[in-house]
Order: C-alpha cells, then sequence, then structure tokens
C-alpha cells in the first residue's frame, strides 16, 4: 500500500464528518437536483437500486470470502468478513448522531452505499489490485451510489457514505497488512 494511501482514513473520516456537519439536517442544492430527476420524474432509474441489494452484496462477500479462506489468507478473511459489519455499526451510530431525516428515516450517511463500498473493497483486496477489478468495482460503485441518491437518500448521503466506507478498508488492508506484491507472491519477503 502506498504511503499516501494509508493517510486516507485521517483525511475521508474527518471529510464525512464535516460534510455531515455542514449539511445538517436540510437539503443542498445538489440533492435538490437529484431530487427532482429521480424516480419520480424518471422510474427506471429505481433499476440502479440493483448495485446495493443485500443479497448481491452478501453473494459478493462470500465469494470474496471463500477465496481468502482457499488461499489461506486466515487474516485476510476476517479482516474481509469484519470490515462491511464495522461499516454498518459505523454508520448505525452516525445515523443517531448527526439524526438527518429523509421521509422519516435516518439518512447520513446511507448504509446502503458503505456497506456496498466496503464490500468491493474487500473484493479487491481479496482478488488483487488489478486494474480491471479496479475499474470493474468503480463503475459499480458509481451505479449503486447513483441509485441510492436518485431514490432514498440525499446525494450529499450517499459522499458521506463513500468517505466513511473508503476509509474502513484502507484501515482493513492495513489490518491485513498487505503491501503491494500480494496475494501471489512471497509473504515474507524471504525470496528478495
Amino acid at each position: 500500500m502506498t504511503p499516501a494511501l494509508k493517510w486516507w482514513p485521517a483525511v475521508g473520516l474527518p471529510l464525512m464528518v464535516a460534510l455531515g456537519l455542514v449539511v445538517g439536517d436540510r437539503s443542498t442544492r445538489v440533492d435538490d437536483w437529484f431530487i427532482r430527476n429521480g424516480w419520480d420524474a424518471h422510474p427506471v432509474l429505481g433499476k440502479l437500486l440493483f448495485f446495493t441489494e443485500p443479497l448481491l452484496l452478501q453473494l459478493l462477500l462470500v465469494g470474496a470470502l471463500a477465496v481468502a479462506l482457499y488461499r489461506r489468507r486466515w487474516r485476510l478473511a476476517a479482516v474481509a468478513a469484519l470490515t462491511p459489519v464495522a461499516g454498518v455499526v459505523a454508520v448505525r451510530v452516525l445515523k443517531r448522531l448527526f439524526g438527518r431525516e429523509r421521509e422519516g428515516a435516518l439518512a447520513y450517511p446511507s448504509g446502503h452505499v458503505t456497506v456496498m463500498v466496503t464490500v468491493l473493497g474487500v473484493v479487491v483486496l481479496v482478488w488483487g489490485v488489478k486494474r480491471w477489478l479496479l475499474l470493474a468495482a468503480a463503475v459499480f460503485a458509481v451505479l449503486g451510489t447513483a441509485g441510492q441518491a436518485f431514490t432514498y437518500h440525499y446525494f450529499t448521503d450517499t459522499v458521506g457514505a463513500v468517505l466513511l466506507a473508503s476509509s474502513l478498508v484502507v484501515l482493513a488492508a492495513m489490518a491485513a497488512q498487505l503491501d503491494g506484491c500480494q496475494p501471489r507472491c512471497d509473504l515474507d519477503h524471504s525470496n528478495g
């Protein structure tokens, strides 16, 4: 992991808190644009919710765990299993602290987006950072985030969730003690 990336939680988490404090309990202009152009105006946008569907995310997570276990990467498997759970716990606490509501439900940060990004992050950590996988995960995340922003959440709820979840994924990579040569190399670096 690059040294700059290790600093992301120290940036991402304060940004998530700052955004939550700035938006408070009101809708921003950007949020209003997503609401105006959301699924009331364009019902087809509701199909983007597929990317945050719990069953799909559970299948991706189980697949990643199976790969980590098959490779006997015990620490990585444990971290992969716990990271989305940590995201859910963090969201439940943060939603109560921020108290922002949309249609009678606590909204900031989005739990659906937090879980989606943490699951995608652990998939990348388990399979290894590859360009095609990063691109696929990024497209998946953008579509899922848009789906929530056009339907159930304010757009800023989804941004806060991305900041939170991406920070958790970096912390997970550090906890799993991943470095740039993994997952398919000499883990103790004894071969040079």
